[in-house]
């Protein structure tokens, strides 16, 4: 196996349409490198796509909203790949199962690749014809459809990861890197209370649920430097977090009980301790690295045993406005949080996306898109809680102060932290 490398995908304004497009296509194939071909093929659960499957829906994704509408002449290379990579758009068609993607064998991974090249193709003619025309009415489009890829590079990780894990052989996706450094003792950052804007203002790309920018009201508060780290999650585990129904919202008690939740997802003890499964493999967990791969509930159940909460998302974002978009993403190549000695605050972008107690909901005066692009983010504001940051597994490029992440409660195999929060 040869190891993941990620080239950065510069947003900025100075790199073409084509050069962007033709980054962001490479580097979701970079991911690859280190897969055999039966890989590609495998989903271990429901919430997880085969790599295959994601490098075709991200094509069917460009075919579909952008080529289809902007190009006349453009024809499909197969009319039967609408059907297999859809992933969840109604008004689009008829869907294959999600929990069947694993089942299909064909179209194989060399045609798969086949039809990203056909796509890119007609992609790349499409740029030449629109040159520098931001008011092209399918600018927009294609710039959705490069961070709509971005999300799937996350998501090609954290899938290969739980198939790896699933796979009694545990084979490793790339070498351990270097050693962790010792965590930062834990600070915090304090706010006054009053009137705060949060949300995206636009002039630069956003997801539509970002915005509009909209005024709130918060009380004082405190922030956590830095992310709750193995150590800290190992002492809530020996105290007997997981038999405490007390720290528990009711519905997780009961995932955790059905589930036979005792720690994190990967995590395992053995020889009289803890070992975690990563990308690298399996190895003793990192103490002072961030705590990843725990759920909405175990999140807040752990805020609950440590005397503090989980922060809304408009707290976070206040405090992220004054601290640059830095941090540890995919492009360093990881695939796995970090401690960090310094002290302030540190870890809000990178190494895990962060629990928030925000419902993922509308903001005021949101509305979604008209046509199937609008069931993107709109129709999932139910059931599903905002995550803040990125992760590891995240693009450089694709993270900001004003996304929007959102998993519903017992979801495990992102690369999921904790940032504690507290009242003044």
């Amino acid at each position: 196996m040869t190891s993941a490398t990620v080239t950065p995908v510069e947003s900025a304004p100075s790199r073409s349409l084509a050069e962007r497009f033709f980054a962001v296509r490479a580097a979701t194939e970079g991911l690859c490198a280190p897969l055999e071909v039966e890989d590609y093929v495998v989903s271990s659960m429901a919430d997880v796509s085969p790599t295959k499957w994601h490098l075709a829906h991200t094509s069917w994704f460009f075919e579909t909203f952008l080529l289809a509408p902007h190009v006349d002449e453009y024809v499909a290379l197969n009319p039967r790949y609408a059907f297999l990579f859809n992933s969840y758009y109604v008004q689009a068609g008829e869907r294959h199962c999600r929990a069947q993607r694993g089942l299909v064998t064909r179209p194989t991974v060399r045609e798969v690749y086949d039809y990203r090249r056909y796509v890119d193709d007609a992609v790349l003619a499409l740029c030449a014809r629109i040159g520098d025309d931001v008011e092209h009415p399918a600018w927009a489009i294609l710039e959705l459809g490069l961070h709509h890829e971005q999300q799937h590079q996350e998501l090609l990780l954290t899938d290969i990861k739980h198939v790896f894990w699933t796979n009694p052989m545990r084979p490793t996706f790339r070498a351990a890197g270097a050693t962790v450094p010792t965590a930062a003792i834990q600070g915090w950052r304090h706010v006054a209370e009053g009137v705060r804007t949060i949300g995206h203002a636009g002039g630069d790309f956003a997801f539509d649920n970002e915005g509009p920018e909209h005024k709130v009201y918060l009380n004082a508060f405190a922030l956590a430097h830095r992310l709750v780290t193995n150590a800290e999650y190992a002492a809530f585990i020996a105290d007997g977090g997981y038999r405490q129904a007390a720290l528990w919202m009711s519905k997780g008690w009961g995932e955790a009980r059905e589930g036979a939740w005792t720690a994190p997802l990967y995590w395992e003890h053995h020889d009289g301790a803890w070992h975690e499964f990563t990308l690298a493999g399996t190895a003793p967990i990192s103490p002072d690295a961030p705590v990843t791969h725990v759920s909405y509930y175990e999140a807040d159940a752990f805020a609950r045993w440590a005397g503090y909460r989980l922060p809304t998302e408009a707290e976070w974002e206040t405090v992220a406005r004054d601290f640059p978009v830095e941090g540890r993403f995919v492009e360093r190549g990881a695939h796995h949080p970090s401690a960090d000695a310094k002290a302030g605050m540190q870890q809000l972008y990178g190494d895990a996306w962060q629990w928030t107690q925000s419902a993922y909901v509308a903001y005021p005066g949101y509305r979604a898109s008209p046509g199937a692009i609008g069931e993107y983010n709109g129709k999932w504001m139910c059931d599903q809680w905002v995550l803040r940051g990125a992760s590891c597994a995240t693009p450089r490029s694709h993270a900001r102060l004003t996304y929007r992440n959102f998993f519903p409660s017992d979801a495990r195999w992102q690369f999921t932290g904790i940032r504690l929060a507290a009242d003044a």
